[in-house]
């Protein structure tokens, strides 16, 4: 029979020997944090290039519905209406000719947030209009994720 006393050490024992380190804890986290910045490495262009088609898609849209109400109405929307025209008709435009409803229900923001710009007449895009957005850093200008995209390119 065994003595009570070394019962309960070996139990005790027992029980250190079922947790882990601070040394195995602490490679378990290092390691986490590797794996989670490989992957936010990866991931973050991803991101950005998706944000950069999306504007691109919404501005051939717009451009499309800009070339629609010019057919219906003879004329681009001028730069004081801007792209509001295309939700709402704008004072002065002969009602029987603007499509019931509008061209858009409303006018979505860039994918940074921002307005989309409208330029009439356009400088970049051969003489029609600008449509544009100022891209991450929504500033005029800049290069790679911050450029402006445009109906330009």
């Amino acid at each position: 029979m065994t003595h009570p006393a070394l019962s309960r050490r070996n139990a005790a024992r027992r029980a250190l020997q079922r947790g882990f380190s601070l040394v195995e804890l602490m490679v378990v986290v290092f390691i986490m944090g590797l794996l989670a910045t490989l992957i936010i490495v990866n991931v973050a262009p991803v991101g950005d290039r998706s944000r950069i088609s999306k504007a691109r898609s919404d501005i051939a849209s717009l451009e499309s519905v800009l070339e629609q109400y010019s057919l219906d109405l003879y004329n681009y929307p001028s730069a004081a209406e801007g792209l509001a025209a295309l939700s709402a008709p704008p004072p002065g435009v002969d009602a029987t000719l603007y499509r019931q409803g509008g061209y858009v229900r409303r006018i979505q923001k860039d994918p940074w947030g921002n307005p989309y710009q409208y330029v009439i007449p356009g400088t970049r895009s051969g003489g029609r209009f600008d449509l544009y957005s100022f891209g991450a850093d929504g500033q005029p200008g800049g290069e790679g994720p911050d450029a402006d995209i445009g109906n330009w390119d």
